[in-house]
């Protein structure tokens, strides 16, 4: 597998198209739905996705394999370009200074029924999109703190701290939809 990357990468250098063809086919998808759950409306979403490959392939020959994998390398570009993106949008997130919740309380156990999702689904609707990023990459990709913190800029003891801090607000949050 190492060494089918290894070519890939050599090929992607090398501009061939049956390489730029393997990308797309091979990370497409992982980068498309790091993409559009960031940047929700699809055309958009579809842009960014086309952005995020335009600049991995200008900046293939950057790409160092003893810092990530090629898919985090990918990620970490899909989440910035991503960020990016929304940087002009106008969009209101609820941040915990908002609703003058204090942060002592612990969460207690949730019941996990119908009413239960729907209020995290809302929840987790009003957090910023990176923090929703942070979110789906440990929980649905099952990204390690690492690869995470590589994606993000940042280093893993912050990634868990984010962690923490995004569960407390999403239980709060449940708490008031």
């Amino acid at each position: 597998m190492k060494q089918e990357i290894d070519i890939l990468i050599e090929d992607l250098k090398q501009r061939k198209a049956s390489a730029c063809r393997q990308l797309l086919s091979d990370y497409g998808p992982t980068v498309l739905r790091m993409v559009s759950r960031i940047v929700t409306r699809r055309e958009d979403a579809e842009e960014v996705y086309q952005d995020v490959f335009m600049k991995a392939l200008r900046g293939i020959a950057g790409y160092k394999p003893q810092q990530a994998s090629l898919s985090t390398w990918l990620s970490r570009i899909a989440y910035n370009e991503s960020l990016n993106f929304l940087k002009g949008q106008k969009a209101t997130y609820v941040y915990m200074d908002d609703l003058g919740l204090g942060m002592q309380d612990e969460p207690d156990e949730v019941l996990h029924n119908e009413e239960t999702l729907a209020q995290l689904e809302q929840a987790f609707g009003m957090l910023p999109p990176h923090e929703q990023a942070i979110i789906h990459m440990f929980y649905y990709d099952n990204m390690s703190m690492a690869d995470i913190a590589f994606v993000t800029g940042s280093i893993p003891t912050t990634v868990g701290s984010q962690l923490s801090r995004i569960r407390k607000k999403l239980y709060r949050l449940m708490k008031t939809c």
